[in-house]
Parts: structure tokens; C-alpha cells; sequence
């Protein structure tokens, strides 16, 4: 079976969209795990914070 020029270029247009479809999936998907990474380091950083200041009340009371 013998294709033409239309029908490879077709393929080779939907090829890349396919591919610009997945790379935009995983995008998204690194998007999220890295928003998910952010809330947590703020989570740590709060922590931190709050700590601090109970340190520095404890020593202002000496």
C-alpha cells in the first residue's frame, strides 16, 4: 500500500500534535507537583518562623 505525499504529511502533523499534547500534559502534571512542594517548604518555613519568635519572647523574659 502506497501512501502519498498528502498522507505522510498528515501523519507527520498529527505525530506532532500528539507529542505537543503529552509534553503539555506533563507539564501540567510537574506544575502541580511542584505547587505541591512550594505549600509544603511554606509549611516548614512557618513552623521555623513561629519557633523563632517563641525562642526570642523566651529570651527577652531572662
Amino acid at each position: 500500500m502506497a501512501f502519498g505525499v498528502q498522507e505522510i504529511t498528515l501523519a507527520i502533523i498529527i505525530g506532532t500534535l500528539a507529542a505537543i499534547v503529552y509534553s503539555l500534559r506533563i507539564l501540567v502534571l510537574m506544575e502541580r507537583r511542584i505547587a505541591r512542594i512550594e505549600m509544603h517548604i511554606e509549611r516548614v518555613v512557618d513552623k521555623v518562623v513561629k519557633e523563632e519568635i517563641r525562642i526570642e519572647r523566651a529570651i527577652k523574659r531572662r
